[in-house]
């Protein structure tokens, strides 16, 4: 006689309300879900049906009890589901049997898509509704309302303070909220592991209280323009929420050293902190930073121009922090060449470094980091006018895997240090506005072309975003040479460039400049980005604009004086100089700049 079927094991139907038993495991915090939209969100807003409507016979009920499938652990099944890039297939995931329904329904709803006004009803209506088959207002881990920004206001969040199982609360530009809207989510909130309210100007310390309060597990803060924001909150979060990793402060005008302190005192485990332009942080912040941080990762004190070489020369000795990857020092105008020496020293391993517009640090600090070697990756040196081709030419040869470098308003540059920097192999980005000594020799070493017909051919260049607005003696041959070698090329900024912007049929294919300019920049104002910069190739591929059998240039070694005297009286009748100090800041750092307010980007 036949052996009895074992009864088939199915998963338990208690409804389990934890992470670590009804989702993949899934990374304590990334970097992408704290500041931005996620390209995956679940479409939990188009509604799951109730169990309790479907329509299931007993024999199709039978037949998913005994089928292969249907035996699969809870574990694999999830490993399964959550491999479905369409809400819409987890969705009828849910329908098949109440064994996958279970063990879909975490994916489906722990981040629901609120990108419209229709979709945040749906996902109101099902949280708040007391009969659901599931709690789904406990099945809610991640909520970003940031694209209904404009909209989103104290009573819009009402609903979601059900919600005490969110781990990251993105409210980004959310600036109708209140403290009022903003703490009914964070009560009750002991899951909460991210909190994003950047632009919101209403938010005070009553807030951030309640953070510290409510928020023990809290790993990263983002109060980007929240300049109500005191130090005395920011006190309560450090000395509370011990596993912070992550904060940005950037525009708290009001923070000073003793909240920062505090965080370096109390949060070992800190990862990147941000203090763009909190301009009342002095030397012992950064000490205490460094000093305690060892784990610190991104260091960002843009704008703080009360930083001297004290905050690195007083640091302990024999430290070493292992760990700094990026490190910005945008606009630290007192930081001298003994500063520069010291961090390289301590931080050897440094990829990302900005010194942009620390006018007093000469070829002495770029000789100290080329011993950064093949780890330095991206490099802003933009304003350090001190800066020679000498110094250049070294940084190349030691540092060859640079990627990205800025050079904007070194105006001591010549040829001889773009040449070098078009051998840099992986090089993608290059900024040298207001390089003004630089001419088409440059930029025929960039696009890897030679006038030389025996040459060996080289392949196409691998740039991105060139930057060369300003640069004066730049002609249009040397520019479509350079084009039709990049076929990368995303980005090209030529503003003040005479070949380009008094050319109507040019222009035509520049993006529109900046509102915020004034009629003599609009005018001058030329930038190529997108699909653009490939209708201007074809553009001038199309037309017979040179003489191709000609020379773009004499190769001797000696220039007309007469030309030189036709730039600098083109330069004036444009308002253009070498320290034209009445140029709009966005226009002059920005152009080469992603750290300024970008003016092409």
């Amino acid at each position: 006689m036949a052996r009895p079927r074992q009864p088939t094991l199915q998963a338990s139907e208690t409804i389990s309300i934890s992470s670590s038993s009804s989702s993949p495991e899934r990374a304590v915090y990334d970097d992408t879900d704290f500041f931005n939209a996620q390209r995956n969100d679940s479409q939990s807003s188009l509604g799951v049906a109730s169990l309790r409507d479907m329509t299931m016979s007993s024999s199709l009920e039978l037949e998913h009890r005994i089928s292969p499938v249907s035996r699969l652990p809870p574990e694999l099944l999830i490993y399964c589901f959550a491999k479905l890039n369409s809400s819409l297939d987890l969705r009828s995931c849910m329908l098949v049997s109440k064994t996958w329904s279970r063990n879909a329904v975490d994916l489906l709803w722990h981040r629901p898509l609120c990108d419209t006004w229709a979709h945040l009803l749906n996902v109101v209506q099902s949280v708040r509704k007391e009969d659901s088959y599931y709690p789904y207002f406990a099945l809610v881990k991640r909520l970003n309302l940031s694209n209904l920004s404009d909209q989103i206001s104290d009573g819009t969040v009402q609903p979601f303070m059900c919600c005490k199982r969110i781990e990251r609360l993105t409210l980004t530009g959310c600036t109708k909220l209140t403290d009022h809207g903003v703490v009914s989510i964070v009560n009750g909130s002991n899951s909460l592991l991210a909190l994003d309210i950047t632009g919101l100007d209403a938010v005070t310390d009553h807030t951030l209280g309640a953070v510290a309060e409510h928020c023990p597990r809290l790993q990263g803060l983002n109060i980007t323009d929240c300049s109500k924001v005191t130090d005395e909150s920011l006190v309560a979060v450090a000395k509370r929420c011990r596993h912070l990793k992550r904060l940005k402060l950037n525009n708290c005008s009001l923070v000073t050293d003793e909240s920062v302190t505090t965080v370096a005192r109390n949060c070992p485990a800190m990862l990147e902190i941000d203090l763009h332009n909190c301009r009342q942080i002095t030397n012992e912040s950064i000490t205490a930073l460094l000093s305690r941080g060892r784990q610190l990762r991104e260091l960002r004190v843009a704008h703080c121009s009360s930083i001297t070489n004290s905050a690195f020369l007083e640091l302990p000795k024999h430290l070493a922090f292992d760990s700094l990857r990026i490190l910005d020092l945008t606009a630290c105008f007192q930081l001298q060449d003994e500063a520069v020496e010291k961090i390289i020293d301590t931080s050897p391993r440094l990829r990302n470094l900005v010194l942009a517009k620390c006018k007093d640090i000469t070829d002495r600090s770029v000789i100290a980091i080329t011993r950064l070697g093949k780890n330095l990756h991206y490099i802003h040196l933009g304003h350090c006018a001190q800066i020679t081709d000498a110094a250049v030419i070294q940084l190349v040869r030691m540092c060859n895997r640079i990627r990205y470098i800025d050079l904007a308003c070194c105006h001591r540059l010549t040829d001889q240090s773009v040449k070098q920097l078009a051998t840099l192999p992986k090089l993608r980005r290059i900024g040298l506005v207001k390089c003004q000594a630089i001419t088409d020799r440059s930029i025929m070493a960039l696009a890897k072309a030679t006038s030389e017909p025996t040459a060996k051919a080289v392949g196409p260049s691998l740039l991105e975003r060139v930057h060369l607005s300003y640069c004066v003696h730049l002609t249009l041959q040397g520019i479509h040479a350079l084009l039709n070698r990049c076929p990368k090329l995303t980005h090209l900024s030529l503003t003040g460039v005479q070949a380009f912007f008094l050319r109507e049929d040019l222009t035509a294919f520049c993006r529109d400049p900046p509102q915020e300019f004034t009629e003599h920049q609009r005018h001058m104002f030329c930038v190529f980005s997108g699909p653009k910069v490939n209708k201007l190739r074809d553009y001038l591929n199309s037309e017979q604009l040179f003489d191709t059998e000609g020379t773009m240039y004499d190769d001797r070694e000696g220039e007309s004086g007469d030309a030189d005297q036709q730039v600098t009286g083109m330069m004036h009748a444009t308002g253009l100089g070498v320290d034209d100090d009445e140029m709009n800041e966005e226009d002059e750092a920005g152009e080469g700049s992603q750290y300024g307010a970008e003016a092409d980007v």
